[in-house]
């Protein structure tokens, strides 16, 4: 059986990831996202209005005219997670082919919200669920599995396509979690199983393969944000949260300490209504019944209100904006522009770190800045990674052992790390080892 492998998306950047494999007349499509920092760019750009060739030109989503290169049918579409990055150009170019989007409850969740979005093409492809361990035919000599992971977001999955000539594993985005704060550990015991059974290729994140040891567990993140927000418990002034809104796990620690001090949580900004509400529509999380959850301008403006009416101090506005993003919450309140005043000596909690990417490092620089000139004092850094560090990534090929690897999520410089480490397993570059860009094609079996 021939197997090939289009790289389309995410070869070159960290963001719109897109990868095909073709399995003799059977193609699977892994992720299809959205690079945000090509769009921020731009002032006031609606992605939901545009067509998708003018985002492809922009370099916001993957150039998937390489498709007509492969010689098969696209029998699914598969999602690993619900970030933007991966789900993001889902309703640009899912309607190009005749295919299910098959994720995971919550994956799909969100990308049904996507497409609902969608102010330009319709987008009428089947939304099929499938938890972490199921599996799924394609044709007749493939089949699609689902291999729980643990990354800064609830439901995401490793997908592992067994074919004839061996699995391909899609390994993107995950972090060694033994202990997460919420859903189940990495499934280790799988991926070493499969590594037995026979690994063809193995596709992996980059993102800190450069830096040493193995990535803390979120648990270790819910400490140092316990310590932190219990250190001003008698602070009497005001004291606002940031994280990224699809970080369930946090905003549910966020949450909790907040109670803990005496204070009462809201959740203000658009993308954190979305994923709080639908993590809690769909049973992932159980937030107190009174969580005031607020996404529109006015109802989140409305809220500043009543917190400077009722005092500051009493409350724990959750909030957007961790990125420096000019529309979001925090920006705004950084530019004067909500009912919410900041002043000398308020807690501004940063836990999340900026993405490491000019336009974000930037945004964020400039965000700190307007905060302190009001007089905010910043707490950085409180965070842990989603993606694996040096020792997780030796974990994994020595659980794989695979035949080929494909560095991916990352530039050439972000390869370089993870090269240096796939060499010491006897992989070697231009044969078992296959550093590649955007748009290429790789023959693994012939």
């Amino acid at each position: 059986m021939e197997i090939e492998i289009a790289t389309i998306g995410g070869y070159e950047e960290v963001g719109r990831q897109m990868t095909a494999v073709r399995a003799g007349d059977d193609v699977v499509v892994f992720d299809m996202g959205l690079n945000l920092s090509k769009v921020l760019i731009h002032d006031n750009v609606e992605t939901e209005r545009m067509h998708s060739l003018d985002l492809i030109d922009m370099g916001a989503i993957p150039d998937d005219r390489v498709m007509s290169e492969l010689e098969g049918d696209v029998k699914a579409i598969v999602p690993t997670h619900g970030h933007l990055d991966h789900i993001g150009a889902v309703s640009k170019l899912a309607h190009r082919y005749d295919a299910p989007v098959v994720g995971t409850p919550f994956t799909i969740e969100l990308v049904k919200q996507q497409i609902k979005g969608e102010e330009k093409f319709g987008v009428q492809n089947d939304l099929v669920k499938m938890e972490a361990g199921g599996r799924m035919a394609i044709g007749d000599e493939n089949e699609l599995e689902f291999v729980n992971v643990t990354h800064s977001i609830i439901d995401a999955i490793n997908p592992v396509l067994h074919t004839p000539e061996g699995a391909i594993v899609y390994g993107l985005d995950k972090r060694m979690d033994h202990d997460p704060v919420l859903g189940d550990p990495i499934d280790m015991d799988r991926f070493r199983e499969i590594g037995e059974e026979g690994v063809l290729c193995y596709i992996e994140d980059c993102t800190n393969a450069g830096k040493k040891g193995r990535t803390p567990s979120e648990s270790v993140a819910r400490r140092h944000l316990k310590d932190v927000m219990h250190s001003l418990e008698d602070y009497d002034g005001g004291i606002v949260a940031t994280t990224f809104s699809s970080h369930i796990a946090r905003v549910k620690s966020l949450v909790e300490f907040a109670d803990d001090i005496g204070r009462q949580p809201v959740l203000l900004g658009r993308s954190m209504e979305k994923y709080s509400g639908t993590a809690e529509r769909l049973d992932f999380v159980d937030f107190p019944d009174d969580l005031g959850m607020y996404g529109h301008r006015k109802s989140v403006d409305r809220t500043f209100k009543r917190i400077m009416n009722e005092g500051k101090e009493n409350f724990l506005p959750i909030v957007t904006g961790h990125q420096g993003e000019p529309r979001a919450m925090l920006t705004r309140m950084g530019r004067g522009e909500t009912p919410y005043d900041i002043e000398d000596g308020d807690k501004v909690i940063f836990s999340a770190r900026v993405i490491p990417e000019p336009t974000n490092e930037g945004q964020r620089y400039q965000s700190e800045k307007l905060l302190r000139m009001q007089g905010a004092r910043i707490y950085d850094e409180i965070h842990v990674s989603g993606h694996l560090r040096e020792e997780g990534h030796y974990q994994m090929l020595d659980a794989l052992q695979p035949e080929n690897v494909i560095p991916a999520h990352q530039d050439m410089q972000g390869f370089a790390p993870y090269v240096d480490l796939a060499e010491q397993f006897g992989l070697k570059v231009g044969e078992t080892l296959h550093v590649t860009r955007n748009g290429n094609m790789i023959q693994l079996v012939e």
